[in-house]
């Protein structure tokens, strides 16, 4: 999942991730991290992007999911995220387990800087 997860890296256009109800006008998101880690029997996913798209995260998940089951994970997450097409992609993962950790702002903001992230080991 993680070398799967890895195709999503960059300003891209993530329509593939999106959920219809969402009102953004763009559907371009620059994700700058993504770490998938397994302990035991949980996933542990930490995604790091300039913003998300409605129900972008909960639909990677899903979509990360069912691409491990796929000969070529990593090819398949490219040709959903390529295509552009929601059909293609996974299942919306359910909100249960799914939590909103911590949202940083600019500099130019003045907003102070959380505490050091909690890093997986």
């Amino acid at each position: 999942m993680h070398r799967a997860a890895q195709a999503l890296i960059g300003e891209l256009d993530f329509s593939a991730f999106r959920s219809v109800e969402c009102q953004s006008k763009s559907p371009k998101r620059r994700v700058e991290r993504i770490e998938v880690r397994r302990d035991r029997d949980w996933v542990w996913m930490q995604i790091t992007a300039n913003a998300y798209l409605h129900h972008m995260v909960r639909n990677i998940v899903g979509t990360l999911v069912e691409a491990q089951r796929e000969t070529d994970p990593e090819g398949s997450m490219r040709h959903i995220l390529e295509s552009r097409d929601r059909r293609l992609a996974g299942p919306t993962a359910p909100a249960s387990g799914l939590y909103l950790w911590r949202v940083d702002y600019p500099p130019q903001f003045g907003i102070p800087a959380p505490p050091a992230p909690f890093l997986l080991n």
